[in-house]
């Protein structure tokens, strides 16, 4: 290859890289056209170089013409590669009208079994009850001794209690955190546990291995058990409306003397009787009654001094009745559909 043919292919080069540095910030179709005919038009830069090779000699005028019609060819390909980009991007762009309004962002919204526990919480923190919290995670002692239960309880059984190897268990209601709160404050006391508590039910309509439950406590001189009464009988009436009503009926617990369970009246039927409430115009909703003298011990509380009572209750019947909702599992079944109604 003669001097002549190499200062030819610089000037090939030179002139094929300025011409895709130019293509390359093209914004629109007639730009693309416009550095296409200052390179490959008819008076073209590239296109000029062909009145050049009459002066190589007849050896080098192959190799001089091959490096010519390769720069060419190059641009040419550029022009065609911008000229597509440019038209996906018309493409795309006509597919969006900016004159349509813009589409709001979908807002999440609290789950139905939050919004009955916080609104419980709030009327109890109306009563001056303050919310207290524990760990889900609970020793025996917690769960079941210092609550007066005996050791041959059923609810200590594998069957209805998670155990886990280091002798801990899921607990399975709210009450040890009153335990937890009675040994770390004197009385009085006044307070109400929202959580999470677990037992080893087979989940169907009314039941779950993962539910929540609300536990009061109140501990004073004097308290008595028509003072539980009108707590709960308020309680009904703030969260369900006015025209429901309370019963109480005698039971027995561990953890209180004497004991009660009270059932809210059914807001499904107005107390007439459907499948819901089982044609009993009652829905049942946990238990209560006064600290039993043995909790009181367990927690250095003397028993002499103080009375108290305690209450629970469980959040998913309480959403079910006030949201008319029969079937549990569908709290948890992640339904958008479902979860959309609240």
């Amino acid at each position: 290859m003669g001097q002549k043919t190499t200062e030819l292919e610089e000037q090939v080069r030179e002139l094929k890289d300025k011409a895709v540095a130019e293509l390359s910030d093209t914004a629109t179709e007639e730009e693309v056209q416009q550095v296409k005919a200052r390179y490959l038009g008819r008076k073209g830069s590239i296109v000029a170089l062909f009145s050049q090779l009459g002066s190589f000699s007849s050896e080098d005028k192959p190799a001089a013409g091959k490096l010519i019609n390769e720069a060419k060819q190059a641009v040419q390909t550029e022009v065609e590669r911008q000229l597509e980009r440019l038209a996906q991007e018309k493409k795309a762009a006509d597919r969006l009208d900016v004159t349509l309004p813009g589409r709001r962002r979908r807002l999440g919204h609290k789950h139905p079994l939050s919004r009955v526990m916080d609104d419980a919480v709030a009327i109890f923190r109306r009563m001056g009850f303050i919310t207290a919290d524990g760990p889900d995670l609970e020793t025996e002692y917690h769960n079941f001794d210092a609550l007066n239960t005996p050791p041959d309880h059923p609810s200590r059984d594998l069957e209805d209690t998670f155990y886990l190897p280091d002798g801990r268990l899921l607990r399975t209601q709210t009450s040890p955190v009153q335990i937890r709160v009675m040994e770390n404050q004197p009385p009085p006391v006044r307070t109400i546990c929202p959580g999470r508590c677990f037992r080893r039910d087979t989940p169907d309509m009314t039941h779950s291995m993962n539910f929540h439950q609300i536990e009061g406590l109140y501990v004073d001189r004097h308290v008595t058990l028509s003072e539980l009464k009108g707590t709960l009988s308020r309680f009904a009436r703030e969260l369900l409306g006015p025209e429901v009503n309370v019963r109480f009926r005698p039971h027995y617990f561990p953890f209180t003397e004497p004991s009660i369970e009270y059932d809210f009246s059914c807001i499904m039927c107005e107390g007439k009787g459907c499948s819901v409430c089982k044609y009993s115009g009652w829905l049942e909703i946990s238990g209560a009654g006064m600290v039993d003298p043995a909790v009181f011990e367990a927690v250095g509380y003397d028993p002499e001094e103080w009375t108290g009572y305690a209450f629970g209750m469980g959040v998913e019947r309480i959403a079910m009745m006030r949201y008319a909702i029969n079937d549990i599992r569908l709290f948890y079944d992640n339904n958008v559909r479902f979860l959309e109604q609240f």
